[in-house]
């Protein structure tokens, strides 16, 4: 049998929530998730799944943003009212 060690990281306290409801649902531990999850890192050498930027957060949106807040400081521009529900 192979060597078991502890793993220490911080999340955040409702992803913690979340993952342990789905694992639950599914019969696993956290544990079992984690180490399906580092198994599949190590075979594939690769994350298994799609990681990418938000495109919200590049330079450019970034910038883009700034000045349509620069612009509504001014006086240019208009507030436009968002409904969230």
């Amino acid at each position: 049998m192979a060597h078991v060690v502890n793993v220490n990281f911080k999340l955040d306290e409702d992803v913690k929530k979340n993952m342990e409801q789905v694992c639950n649902e599914l019969g696993l531990s956290m544990s079992a998730a984690f180490s399906i999850f580092a198994r599949k890192v190590g075979r594939e050498k690769r994350i298994p799944f799609e990681v990418s930027v938000d495109p919200f957060y590049s330079e450019e949106n970034m910038a883009r943003l700034k000045k349509a807040v620069h612009d509504l400081d001014a006086g240019k521009g208009t507030v436009h009212e968002v409904d969230y529900e």
